[in-house]
């Protein structure tokens, strides 16, 4: 099976969907009677005529003097939503903000918190983002206003399908469709439906959910509504091995996807089209698609679309035996699946920090009240001369708590205790000793089950001229920066140890050769590229590597480590600041490293 499957699309889809209401903001019928007229005319032509909407907004600029505070506040909170839907998500979330600071309590106001969650979500800070959605939640039951009500649902929706709870999403999708607005169409709250259901992996190309979305956003006249739904259908067809239906439908949406210039569907349809192709065989077409995909993404951009189509190229590439481009195309990869890996994983915990942190605030809330109910009882006790039986009941209290306490500091300390048997104390990895203890075990565990592994050593370059030149606390810094580089670049199941000095050792599990290349570049990168600054003091770093994999060493820890060791010894001879792979034809030089490093 290729690296990467289709449907695994599911999540870019996923992703996609809830983009698109972050960029749309919530579509609703704008009323006079809640904002001024003129303006939310305007505003009701955001997504059924985007360019007519643009003119007209316009022409409010045009005449903003003549509109009163409402009406310019009102035209403040379709600027931002105009930057959300460009992709200018800072200018979006300033905007968002001037309009929250007059008033957070009436229709735009929440409007524009909701926009504000998911625009933080789209910039990666989910910390304030879920924070926002679990307060935004608590205070759902108190907003009466429809058209306010109905936002906060959708947004909400959103984000706990977007967090990996598509269960919750699903019932505030539910709880939109009861609170679509009178002579609004149920267009909206059916894609979050949709968009839930697709994230629960509940939904088939013939799912009556799906296919009546797509025909009722059409008849609402919501075509990127429509859209989105539409993409959905393709990944589900596809998924079903209905291959020439799905391009089909591909080359059907294609026009009114590409009319709409909206970023996230025309990137997707890249992607869809690329894996198809490739699934019926027609690899230059498949080729062609994929670079247009790549073609469409920005720098820094990290998603699933650009996953699969690195993905493809580098399986083209490597059938065909171009095995210097196909290694390109497989680093870019790597580079993808990590960082969308990575986002999720920060999303996920995010909502899960947000969440216990809002329930430690109720239970504390809570616990005062119930405080003071229990105040209240005691002095009613007082009164009828039972004081001597509560003041009892309180000394066992805190007797119980007492011990309670002191067992728990006993806890700490044992494992404080176990911590410093492990780790090193200044970088907080594992030292020498567990470092080879623990890897003389996983390897056994590797052999056993016939996987690969690499053992990496890392060595910092003129180390000591960093503690001659800045001091020892200079140096300590360096090495703690280092680590937290390092770490950054590993995954959970990877070991990571202190060896002495300015030197470390890595064992990457389940690795082949030349992923464990891959990854010791993209250490020595980032090292290069992040240097410390401290007390004004600047200090560049680079490092010299070697590695050795069990593929030509075997799984005795003892070989790999001399491979790894006359590797990196290589490396710093060759010039520093560099990888070098370990093999059979090193042994001599680790031999000649410990006689140069031993004392004449």
């Amino acid at each position: 099976m290729p690296v990467g499957s289709f449907p695994q699309a599911r999540s870019f889809l996923l992703w996609m969907g809830l983009a698109l209401g972050a960029q749309l903001g919530c579509v609703h019928a704008a009323t006079e009677v809640a904002t001024p007229g003129r303006v939310a005319r305007v505003d009701a032509l955001r997504t059924k005529d985007h360019p007519r909407f643009l003119t007209l907004l316009a022409d409010l600029h045009r005449d903003v003097a003549d509109l009163n505070a409402n009406e310019k506040r009102y035209l403040q909170f379709l600027d931002a939503w105009e930057a959300n839907y460009e992709g200018r998500y800072p200018d979006a979330e300033a905007g968002l903000r001037r309009v929250m600071a007059r008033a957070d309590d009436d229709p735009i106001g929440t409007r524009a918190i909701a926009m504000l969650m998911n625009n933080l979500s789209e910039q990666g800070k989910y910390a304030e983002a879920y924070a926002m959605a679990t307060r935004a939640a608590d205070t759902l039951p108190s907003v009466a206003d429809p058209e306010a009500r109905f936002v906060l649902l959708a947004n909400l929706a959103q984000m706990l399908t977007f967090a990996g709870q598509p269960d919750q999403g699903l019932q505030y999708a539910d709880m939109m469709l009861k609170a679509t607005p009178p002579g609004q169409s149920t267009c909206q709250a059916m894609v979050q439906k949709v968009t839930a259901l697709e994230g629960a992996r509940v939904l088939t190309a013939r799912s009556p959910e799906l296919l009546g979305t797509i025909d009722t956003c059409k008849a609402a006249g919501q075509p990127i509504f429509a859209n989105t739904a539409s993409l959905i259908l393709v990944d589900r067809l596809f998924d079903e091995g209905r291959l020439d239906e799905a391009l089909a439908s591909v080359q059907r949406i294609a026009p009114v996807i590409q009319a709409s210039k909206y970023f996230p569907h025309i990137i997707s349809l890249a992607s869809q089209r690329a894996q198809i192709y490739e699934q019926l065989g027609r690899m230059d077409e498949a080729r062609k698609a994929a670079l247009e995909t790549v073609a469409l993404g920005h720098p820094g951009d990290v998603n699933e679309a650009l996953r699969f189509a690195y993905r493809i190229l580098y399986t083209i590439e490597k059938n065909e035996g171009n095995y210097a481009s196909a290694l390109d195309y497989y680093e870019r990869y790597v580079v993808q699946d990590q960082g969308y890996l990575r986002d999720a994983n920060v999303r996920n915990a995010a909502y899960e920090a947000a969440r216990q942190h809002f329930r430690a605030e109720k239970l504390e809330t809570e616990g005062l009240s119930k405080e003071n109910r229990i105040l209240r009882l005691q002095k009613a006790l007082d009164a009828k001369a039972v004081e001597t039986s509560r003041l009892y009941m309180v000394v066992m209290a805190l007797l119980l708590l007492s011990i309670v306490f002191w067992m728990v500091r006993i806890k700490r300390s044992q494992l404080r205790f176990k911590w410093l048997s492990s780790c090193d104390g200044l970088t907080g990895i594992f030292h020498h000793q567990h470092f080879m203890s623990e890897a003389e075990r996983l390897l056994r565990v590797l052999e056993r089950r016939l996987g690969d592994g690499c053992l990496v050593f890392l060595d910092l370059d003129h180390f000591k001229q960093v503690n001659d030149a800045h001091g020892h606390a200079v140096g300590d810094a360096v090495l703690k920066h280092a680590v937290a580089i390092i770490k950054g670049e590993l995954r959970d199941g990877d070991l990571l140890g202190r060896l002495g000095g300015e030197e470390f050792g890595i064992l990457l599990m389940d690795t082949p050769r030349l992923q464990a290349r891959v990854v010791a570049e993209r250490i020595r990168v980032a090292l290069a590229s992040s240097p410390l600054v401290t007390d004004g003091v600047v200090v560049p770093l680079s490092v010299s590597i070697g590695v050795a994999c069990t593929d030509t060493m075997g799984h005795d820890l003892q070989r790999l480590r001399r491979a790894a060791d006359a590797a990196l010894y290589k490396a710093k001879h060759m010039g520093r600041n560099r990888v070098v792979e370990g093999d059979e034809s090193v042994d001599g030089l680790s031999e000649l490293r410990r006689r140069e490093s031993s004392p004449h």
